[in-house]
């Protein structure tokens, strides 16, 4: 019986465990062949180790899939390009790519060092437009388009009490995640996002995760979007933020209140007329 992703290559960054892990064996047993990347770094993006990495190459394996590994980092361009070269020189091609390799350095926004800061966006953002430049030049050369997954989150997305640097590197993808969907839809490849809400080691001590258990809220609940969304299920979808959060699955969309319209010629606003129409404004 012929799978949903049978013979597409697919890459998975951060892959050595939590959502990246359930991604990488979910897309496997789909039938693709999954770079599985990882740095083997603690969850504040210490430390370097390839085994998590090869512990799900090997899952995969026993399953019967097909997977390489790679510990190269995505937040240089040297690591991003080698993570493609892994999946260029072990299967040929890459027919999907999954951003979602990630770390945590929660402090409240008084508290917050420039490494912090700068350490969370590296990974995130300048990782995520790293991976997606080097992915998108590769399905543009072999033609037949391709798919890009971003991983966002509701924290740049709405918003969360100490996430300042996190909050800012989700917004910020979701930003590039629309723009390269505009972009480059002309060659056919669709660019979507997950905002995935699950309990992994990288969330499990945060307040709003007290009381929850892996069985209602757990990363197996992603997976399916992220099978969707790099299969011919998801043809036509593109520049989207799917939303998951257990058995919830929505959109998140960035909308604008009907505003008020000043009469014409009637000059600029003044900052007491914004305040006197401010009810209509944000109705």
């Amino acid at each position: 019986m012929a799978k949903l992703l049978d013979g597409k290559v697919v890459v998975v960054t951060g892959a050595g465990g939590g959502i990246g892990r359930a991604h990488a064996l979910a897309l496997a047993r789909e039938g693709a062949r999954v770079v599985v990347n990882d740095l083997g770094s603690d969850r504040h993006g210490g430390g370097h180790a390839g085994q998590p990495a090869d512990r799900v190459v090997a899952e995969i394996q026993a399953q019967g899939g097909e997977a390489v590994a790679s510990h190269d980092s995505v937040a240089t361009r040297e690591g991003a390009d080698a993570i493609l070269w892994t999946a260029l020189n072990k299967f040929g091609r890459v027919d999907a790519w999954v951003n979602n390799a990630g770390i945590l350095r929660d402090r409240t926004l008084l508290n917050l060092s420039d490494d912090d800061f700068d350490r969370v966006l590296d990974v995130h953002l300048r990782g995520t437009f790293l991976c997606t430049q080097v992915a998108a030049r590769a399905m543009k050369l072999q033609g037949g388009g391709g798919r890009i997954i971003n991983t966002s989150s509701l924290s740049g997305l709405i918003g969360n009490f100490g996430q300042a640097n996190y909050g800012a590197a989700k917004a910020g993808i979701y930003g590039l995640t629309r723009v390269a969907a505009l972009e480059l839809e002309r060659f056919g490849i669709a660019v979507n996002a997950i905002a995935p809400v699950a309990l992994t080691r990288m969330t499990s001590d945060l307040k709003m995760f007290q009381g929850a258990n892996e069985g209602d809220l757990g990363p197996q609940f992603i997976a399916p979007a992220a099978i969707f969304l790099a299969s011919h299920l998801s043809d036509g979808i593109t520049g989207q933020v799917l939303g998951v959060q257990g058995g919830k699955i929505f959109l998140y969309r960035m909308e604008t209140t009907g505003g008020v319209e000043k009469e014409a010629g009637a000059g600029p606003w003044t900052a007491e007329e914004i305040r006197a129409a401010w009810d209509r404004i944000s109705a």
